[in-house]
């Protein structure tokens, strides 16, 4: 009987996941810049890491889609270390790379959000998609420099397939954490 209600569970699940996905292509808009973007520009006032920046509005906003290693010591970064089999330090040592990129690229210069389906964690951070005045897609950036990893969660599903694309290119030429 629970094998049954747990198979139910899971079937209502994914039956939910594509009513909505399929519901989501069907929503078109005039405009060029898509209904769930914040046309307003921010100055990144801070980097904390490498996912995660802080804006002169003092809103806290963690980077969608992608993953960079830990700067800092928490319960993640111990998960991490014994995931991967590697140490703290040298987790510690590629987060804080991750985190000089993203200063790079973003540090004092003017952002605009784009929203996916939840516009905020479980820590009350702003979750975004970042572009930068230029038109640089920073998650994109990030990952296609070797400087993260892909970090899908459902629903937050937009920009997946080109983090996934992003990653493959650049762990096939050894870029940013991915040098051997």
């Amino acid at each position: 009987m629970k094998k049954y209600i747990k198979l139910i569970n899971v079937t209502v699940l994914i039956l939910a996941s594509i009513i909505y996905l399929g519901t989501k292509s069907f929503v078109f808009t005039n405009s060029k810049e898509p209904a769930d973007a914040d046309s307003s520009f921010y100055t990144v006032s801070r980097v904390i890491d490498g996912d995660t920046i802080v804006l002169s509005d003092g809103r806290k906003v963690r980077l969608t889609g992608i993953d960079t290693p830990e700067v800092y010591y928490s319960e993640k970064l111990l998960k991490d270390s014994k995931k991967s089999g590697q140490d703290i330090k040298t987790i510690q040592g590629l987060g804080r790379r991750a985190s000089a990129f993203t200063k790079e690229l973003c540090l004092g210069k003017k952002v605009r959000l784009e929203y996916d389906v939840d516009r905020h964690d479980r820590y009350k951070r702003t979750l975004a998609y970042v572009y930068l005045e230029d038109g640089t897609f920073v998650n994109q950036k990030i990952v296609q420099e070797g400087f993260a990893q892909v970090m899908t969660v459902v629903p937050n599903v937009k920009y997946a397939d080109l983090f996934l694309k992003s990653q493959k290119e650049a762990r096939e030429a050894n870029r940013g954490l991915w040098k051997t």
